[in-house]
Protein backbone atom coordinates (compact mmCIF):
# COMPACT_ATOMS: atom_id res chain seq x y z
CA UNK A 1 0.00 0.00 0.00
CA UNK A 2 1.74 3.20 -1.07
CA UNK A 3 -0.23 5.20 1.69
CA UNK A 4 0.67 3.31 4.64
CA UNK A 5 3.20 4.77 7.43
CA UNK A 6 6.71 3.35 8.14
CA UNK A 7 9.43 4.85 10.56
CA UNK A 8 11.80 6.08 8.11
CA UNK A 9 15.05 7.52 8.78
CA UNK A 10 16.44 10.87 6.75
CA UNK A 11 20.16 11.91 7.04
CA UNK A 12 20.48 15.46 6.27
CA UNK A 13 23.86 17.22 5.80
CA UNK A 14 24.12 20.79 6.07
CA UNK A 15 26.49 23.64 6.44
CA UNK A 16 26.94 24.20 10.37
CA UNK A 17 25.41 28.06 10.68
CA UNK A 18 22.91 28.96 12.96
CA UNK A 19 19.04 28.58 12.27
CA UNK A 20 19.19 25.61 9.70
CA UNK A 21 17.52 23.04 12.83
CA UNK A 22 14.86 25.25 12.82
CA UNK A 23 14.49 24.92 9.40
CA UNK A 24 14.25 21.86 8.88
CA UNK A 25 12.01 20.84 11.44
CA UNK A 26 9.18 23.34 10.32
CA UNK A 27 8.93 21.51 7.18
CA UNK A 28 7.36 18.33 9.32
CA UNK A 29 5.54 20.32 11.48
CA UNK A 30 4.42 22.21 8.02
CA UNK A 31 3.34 18.84 6.45
CA UNK A 32 1.62 17.95 10.50
CA UNK A 33 4.26 14.77 10.90
CA UNK A 34 5.44 14.47 14.44
CA UNK A 35 9.68 13.98 14.75
CA UNK A 36 9.99 10.69 16.24
CA UNK A 37 13.93 10.94 17.16
CA UNK A 38 16.09 13.68 16.24
CA UNK A 39 19.88 12.94 16.45
CA UNK A 40 22.57 16.30 15.32
CA UNK A 41 26.19 15.78 15.55
CA UNK A 42 29.14 16.84 13.15
CA UNK A 43 29.70 14.21 10.22
CA UNK A 44 32.59 12.82 8.63
CA UNK A 45 33.27 15.87 6.61
CA UNK A 46 34.99 18.95 8.36
CA UNK A 47 32.30 21.98 8.23
CA UNK A 48 29.22 19.92 7.57
CA UNK A 49 26.49 18.54 10.24
CA UNK A 50 24.36 15.47 9.55
CA UNK A 51 21.23 15.74 11.17
CA UNK A 52 19.25 11.91 11.69
CA UNK A 53 15.37 12.25 12.10
CA UNK A 54 12.99 9.29 11.71
CA UNK A 55 9.40 9.71 11.02
CA UNK A 56 6.60 7.84 10.91
CA UNK A 57 5.41 8.80 6.79
CA UNK A 58 4.00 7.72 4.20
CA UNK A 59 5.91 7.37 1.02
CA UNK A 60 4.64 10.03 -0.85
CA UNK A 61 4.56 12.32 2.29
CA UNK A 62 8.65 11.63 3.11
CA UNK A 63 9.49 11.76 -0.50
CA UNK A 64 8.08 15.78 -0.41
CA UNK A 65 9.65 16.62 3.01
CA UNK A 66 12.90 15.59 1.55
CA UNK A 67 12.44 17.41 -1.50
CA UNK A 68 11.45 21.04 0.43
CA UNK A 69 14.03 20.30 2.84
CA UNK A 70 16.95 20.30 0.05
CA UNK A 71 15.47 23.55 -1.43
CA UNK A 72 16.85 25.42 1.77
CA UNK A 73 19.82 27.06 0.79
CA UNK A 74 22.15 25.92 3.78
CA UNK A 75 20.96 22.22 3.34
CA UNK A 76 23.62 20.01 0.92
CA UNK A 77 21.57 17.15 0.98
CA UNK A 78 18.73 14.95 2.54
CA UNK A 79 18.23 11.52 1.81
CA UNK A 80 15.52 8.98 3.42
CA UNK A 81 16.03 5.05 4.25
CA UNK A 82 13.73 2.53 5.48
CA UNK A 83 15.44 0.52 8.24
CA UNK A 84 16.93 -2.14 6.02
CA UNK A 85 18.90 0.41 3.86
CA UNK A 86 20.84 1.44 7.17
CA UNK A 87 22.88 0.66 10.22
CA UNK A 88 21.29 2.24 13.22
CA UNK A 89 21.79 1.98 17.23
CA UNK A 90 20.76 4.36 20.41
CA UNK A 91 21.89 4.52 23.56
CA UNK A 92 19.64 4.46 26.83
CA UNK A 93 20.20 5.13 30.31
CA UNK A 94 18.10 3.57 33.16
CA UNK A 95 18.40 4.99 36.61
CA UNK A 96 17.06 2.49 39.25
CA UNK A 97 16.85 2.34 43.01
CA UNK A 98 19.98 0.49 44.04
CA UNK A 99 17.50 -1.65 47.32
CA UNK A 100 15.36 -2.68 44.44
CA UNK A 101 18.38 -3.50 42.07
CA UNK A 102 20.34 -5.55 44.65
CA UNK A 103 17.45 -7.26 46.75
CA UNK A 104 15.31 -8.68 43.59
CA UNK A 105 17.57 -11.07 41.66
CA UNK A 106 14.73 -10.96 38.72
CA UNK A 107 16.75 -7.05 38.16
CA UNK A 108 20.14 -8.89 37.30
CA UNK A 109 18.94 -11.43 35.05
CA UNK A 110 16.62 -8.85 33.43
CA UNK A 111 19.79 -6.88 32.20
CA UNK A 112 21.84 -9.58 31.30
CA UNK A 113 19.19 -10.72 29.10
CA UNK A 114 19.39 -7.49 27.36
CA UNK A 115 22.60 -7.10 26.89
CA UNK A 116 23.20 -4.04 29.00
CA UNK A 117 25.50 -3.07 31.53
CA UNK A 118 26.13 -1.60 35.08
CA UNK A 119 28.01 2.06 34.68
CA UNK A 120 27.43 3.47 38.40
CA UNK A 121 26.33 1.81 41.61
CA UNK A 122 26.14 3.58 44.90
CA UNK A 123 23.97 3.50 47.85
CA UNK A 124 20.98 5.74 46.30
CA UNK A 125 21.03 4.75 42.60
CA UNK A 126 22.59 2.73 39.90
CA UNK A 127 22.75 3.55 36.19
CA UNK A 128 22.55 1.27 33.43
CA UNK A 129 23.07 1.74 30.17
CA UNK A 130 21.48 -0.31 26.90
CA UNK A 131 22.82 0.19 23.32
CA UNK A 132 20.65 -1.09 20.64
CA UNK A 133 17.47 -1.03 18.62
CA UNK A 134 14.71 1.09 19.54
CA UNK A 135 12.53 -2.23 20.24
CA UNK A 136 15.18 -3.22 22.46
CA UNK A 137 15.59 0.08 24.55
CA UNK A 138 11.88 0.35 25.02
CA UNK A 139 11.29 -3.58 25.75
CA UNK A 140 14.42 -3.27 28.83
CA UNK A 141 12.68 0.25 29.99
CA UNK A 142 9.09 -1.96 29.88
CA UNK A 143 10.50 -4.68 31.73
CA UNK A 144 12.49 -3.03 34.51
CA UNK A 145 9.88 -0.65 35.33
CA UNK A 146 7.77 -3.79 35.89
CA UNK A 147 10.24 -4.60 38.81
CA UNK A 148 9.58 -1.62 40.60
CA UNK A 149 12.55 1.49 41.32
CA UNK A 150 12.62 3.56 38.68
CA UNK A 151 13.86 6.62 38.98
CA UNK A 152 14.74 8.14 35.20
CA UNK A 153 15.06 6.34 31.82
CA UNK A 154 16.73 8.98 28.75
CA UNK A 155 16.91 7.65 25.27
CA UNK A 156 19.62 9.27 23.05
CA UNK A 157 17.24 9.04 20.06
CA UNK A 158 18.86 7.39 16.69
CA UNK A 159 22.47 7.14 14.96
CA UNK A 160 22.52 5.83 11.64
CA UNK A 161 24.80 5.14 8.70
CA UNK A 162 23.98 3.87 5.23
CA UNK A 163 24.83 0.85 4.07
CA UNK A 164 26.63 2.09 1.17
CA UNK A 165 30.58 2.19 0.59
CA UNK A 166 30.78 6.15 1.44
CA UNK A 167 28.32 8.66 2.33
CA UNK A 168 26.26 10.16 -0.67
CA UNK A 169 26.91 13.39 0.28
CA UNK A 170 30.53 13.18 -0.57
CA UNK A 171 30.01 12.14 -4.30
CA UNK A 172 28.02 15.69 -4.37
CA UNK A 173 30.70 17.29 -2.93
CA UNK A 174 32.99 15.96 -5.33
CA UNK A 175 30.67 16.87 -8.31
CA UNK A 176 30.50 20.16 -6.79
CA UNK A 177 34.48 20.83 -6.51
CA UNK A 178 34.84 19.48 -9.86
CA UNK A 179 32.56 21.79 -11.25
CA UNK A 180 33.02 24.83 -9.31
CA UNK A 181 36.76 24.48 -8.20
CA UNK A 182 35.70 24.09 -4.40
CA UNK A 183 33.86 21.79 -1.69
Amino acid sequence: MENEKKLYTLIVHSENIAGILNQVTAVFTRRQVNIESLNVSASSIPGVHRYTITAWADAETIVKIVDQIEKKVDVLQCQYFTDDEIFMQEVALYKVVTSVLTENPEMSKIIRRYGAKLIEVNSTFSVIEKTGRTEDITALNRELSAQGGMLQFVSSGRVAITRARIEHVNEYLDKMEARYGKK
